[in-house]
């Protein structure tokens, strides 16, 4: 397959442009199909190398790249990318590839999809990307449709939280994950719902290790910013759970 330079899509110049890094030919037509319905502009490249150099020569906003790539792994460029660059990245696996998610999202991928999925649901998710990406919406563009969790607040819908009043910068799946915790605040939600409305699986193997580095990595990012470290303890042979914290805030 040859690399596209162009997209046919009649879009504004100005709309984001999203790199597609597959091999397989009718899966980028797919996904490109489903970006430039959306507004978005798209190129596409089949290896690493392709990828390589459209990110080194374009405005790369947001890159969709499968796990399974000629050559250099999907998860070995998602890592490599991340030490010169922050470009959001959505990474694609087969369904039972959980060790490759678990890797992904420690490479530093931001959101991942399992084929097959919806091509509309990959353009919300890189929609709501793009929109905190480029800071053009916050909770309090929703408040009315947020989750409240004492200072905690989580707006899926418009991808956004907030701690004590200050936005919070977190990846597509921490967002959805802090999301679910937060809609039974104090309470322990079960690995398998967990997995089942944040993951899309019903599968367990592998699932215990991927909830667990996601639960590390969303501890790090909140303590990063100025929420408590205990915020999201474990529940011994139950779950995980958000603990409900008094407001810091003077009123």
């Amino acid at each position: 397959m040859s690399d596209s330079t162009s997209s046919t899509s009649p879009t504004a110049p100005e709309a984001p442009l999203v790199l597609i890094v597959d091999d397989e030919e009718q899966m980028t037509a797919i996904i490109s199909f489903a970006l430039e319905t959306q507004g978005l502009r798209t190129r596409t490249a089949s290896d690493a190398t392709a990828a390589r150099a459209l990110l080194d020569s374009e405005p790369i906003e947001l890159v969709v790249l499968d796990v399974m790539l000629p050559g250099e792994s999907g998860i070995e460029l998602c890592r490599s990318l991340r030490e010169t660059s922050d470009v959001p990245v959505i990474l694609l696996t087969a369904l039972g590839e959980v060790d490759d998610r678990v890797a992904g999202l420690t490479a530093g991928a931001d959101d991942y999809l399992t084929k097959p999925f919806s091509p509309r649901e990959l353009a919300l998710r890189v929609q709501a990307i793009l929109r905190r990406s480029s800071g053009s919406t916050s909770v309090a563009d929703s408040a009315g449709q947020a989750l409240r969790c004492g200072p905690l607040r989580v707006d899926l819908e418009w991808g956004g939280a907030s701690w004590d009043g200050a936005e919070l910068d977190l990846p597509e799946t921490e967002l959805r994950l802090l999301g679910r915790l937060v809609q039974d605040a104090g309470r322990a939600v079960p690995l398998r719902t967990l997995l089942h409305e944040v993951w899309g699986t019903s599968r367990a193997e592998g699932g215990r290790d991927m909830v667990k580095s996601m639960i590390y990595r969303l501890r790090q990012q909140l303590r990063a910013q100025g929420a408590p470290a205990d915020l999201i303890e474990a529940v011994r042979g139950q779950g995980y759970r958000v603990r409900v914290l008094p407001s810091t805030r003077p009123h």
